[in-house]
């Protein structure tokens, strides 16, 4: 729901509160883990120039050229990569790439693969 969440963030002009209220009217609302949900939107809605500036230099085109869904999953891996240092960097990819299998382009998992591996060494080397 996330992913849904930050696709619709990309392609409207909703502020944070009515972004959130629109997803908590959703039946699948009541299936996730809301803090984090919440948690997580707030902050990428928050930091979305930051996290597109640091996904842009991992990038080996202009961010116009990726699609918003797997834009979505990766602003979500970044958030993931520096905010949430508890989670394994393996984890954090490999749910970006299942996500990706899911909702993004044919190959686009090989893709975001690759820019979270590559951003990875960079954030949590810090």
């Amino acid at each position: 729901m996330i992913v849904q969440a930050l696709y619709q963030m990309q392609l409207t002009d909703h502020d944070i509160k009515e972004l959130l209220t629109q997803c908590r009217e959703r039946d699948d609302y009541k299936k996730i883990d809301k803090t984090y949900f919440t948690q997580a939107i707030r902050a990428i809605y928050k930091h979305r120039a930051e996290y597109s500036t640091s996904i842009e230099a991992n990038l080996d085109r202009p961010i116009s050229q990726i699609d918003p869904i797997e834009m979505g999953i990766l602003l979500l891996g970044f958030y993931e990569l520096e905010m949430k240092r508890e989670i394994d960097i393996a984890v954090i990819i490999n749910e970006a790439v299942n996500l990706t299998k899911r909702f993004g382009s044919i190959d686009g998992h090989k893709y975001i693969n690759a820019v979270l591996d590559r951003a990875a060494k960079t954030v949590r080397a810090a």
